[in-house]
């Protein structure tokens, strides 16, 4: 993979974060600035894994050790779908 270096402003306060020490760090750090993307629906799980150049299992899991799942429905959401699958099934064909 390619790579390209990128100018970005930040608070003088944030410079001394930015370092990074290894690749992990600086995968690390690509994945949290695809983000964003992720959640407002610009680009896929699968979509930033490609960029990143991992697996999209890879990057789900890096997520959820930072504690950001890959589900983000309540309970009640999760069991209002899983009824709505259940009728589905039992529904003629």
């Amino acid at each position: 993979m390619t790579m390209q270096a990128v100018s970005i402003k930040i608070p003088d306060s944030m410079v001394e974060y930015t370092a990074v020490q290894n690749e992990g760090e600086e995968l690390m750090r690509n994945a949290m600035i695809l983000f964003p993307y992720i959640q407002n629906e610009t680009i896929s799980h699968g979509k930033a894994a490609q960029i990143l150049g991992i697996n999209k299992l890879d990057l789900i899991a890096m997520y959820s050790t930072l504690g950001i799942p890959y589900l983000d429905q309540t309970k009640e959401e999760l069991e209002s779908d899983i009824s709505v699958i259940k009728n589905l099934r039992s529904c003629p064909a």
